[in-house]
């Protein structure tokens, strides 16, 4: 818990929880930093996962009731999706970039590929109120949830009150985002020194902190910040990243640094998943770099990796695989509720 709150706020804080008797202790790698998520405005509660967990599988929350959060971002794939491309949305609607893994996002002060979103509890509305994914508004999503006989109660033992509301729907779906924790990878064992890393392995350990690990960053394996990593434009999507948000020149192609942890369950790669292997996003480094005046400075020139080294390089990422979370039955769909 963070320092620092007044008297007048913890009372309060006392206040607001009282009927809660279940506290969630969000547990994670002791090599991981200090979460940025404050969780002293959203307490982790037992009571509002288990809400936000049924939440996150019904597809309630879009207008013809047929996608769910769990449309695009599936357990089975580290909560991203595999199926297409870009993500698909009500009545076969067709988005214009690929639905990112959602895990470890207590390190995140930003989401989406751009930005555009600055904190997890607003995160779901986007997709909630996009026309081409979920198409609802938030005051229907709230009208329908309360006549559902299953959520005033699941609502009055998360929030002390059985009245739906916007502010309680996005919060519960935050406190479960928030609990996918990815730590269970092979990488984590060698941390542990529970294992060791295979020679080619290790070599591509050495290559990765030689080539990627500025951008991203270990032990998340992603810096949380922006960058153009030398992508052509897709002529079709005209996708200029963070530019669209904030207008700046200087933000041009720029897309959010995505994390390397369990590539084997989230390809296609990159914002529009124009890559379906991770050979192919190699090559694209050392064979593809598309310079402009907001390149990252680490991508002016093309890497140079040999052969092997990429098969190397390839060995040490799939020991970021974690098989334990992505098939973790508490995280998915909740039959007890739902069905």
């Amino acid at each position: 818990m963070r320092i620092g709150i007044t008297v007048l706020s913890i009372i309060s804080f006392v206040l607001s929880v009282a009927f809660i008797t279940d506290y969630y202790k969000l547990e994670y790698a002791e090599y991981f930093p200090e979460p940025l998520y404050n969780f002293e405005k959203n307490p982790l509660t037992t009571e509002k996962v288990t809400l936000g967990q049924a939440l996150f599988y019904d597809p309630i929350l879009s207008e013809d009731n047929t996608i769910s959060c769990s449309s695009c971002h599936s357990p089975y794939n580290a909560f991203a999706h595999t199926d297409h491309d870009l993500s698909h949305g009500i009545r076969d609607s067709i988005g214009t970039r690929n639905a990112p893994a959602l895990f470890n996002l207590a390190w995140h002060e930003s989401f989406m590929w751009d930005g555009a979103i600055n904190h997890l509890d607003m995160q779901s509305l986007a997709p909630i109120s996009h026309p081409g994914e979920m198409g609802e508004t938030i005051k229907n999503v709230v009208e329908k949830l309360q006549y559902k006989a299953i959520y005033p109660p699941l609502f009055l033992k998360a929030f002390g009150d059985s009245t739906v509301t916007g502010e309680h729907v996005l919060k519960a779906l935050a406190q479960f985002q928030l609990t996918l924790v990815s730590d269970g990878a092979k990488y984590d064992a060698v941390k542990r020194g529970e294992v060791t890393f295979s020679p080619q392995e290790a070599n591509g350990y050495a290559l990765f902190q030689k080539h990627c690990n500025s951008c991203h960053t270990e032990p998340l394996f992603t810096n949380g910040q922006f960058a153009n990593n030398g992508l052509p434009v897709d002529t079709t999507l005209n996708d200029y990243g963070r530019w669209i948000i904030t207008k700046k020149s200087e933000d041009s192609l720029l897309f959010k640094v995505p994390t390397l942890r369990n590539l084997s369950y989230t390809f296609p790669y990159m914002h529009d998943g124009r890559f379906r292997k991770i050979r192919h996003v190699l090559n694209h480094y050392t064979e593809g770099i598309h310079l402009t005046s907001t390149t990252a400075k680490q991508l002016k020139e093309n890497l140079e990796l040999t052969s092997n080294e990429k098969t190397d390089l390839v060995a040490f990422l799939l020991t970021l695989d974690d098989k334990n979370f992505v098939f973790d039955q508490k995280h998915q769909y909740p039959k007890a509720i739902l069905n």
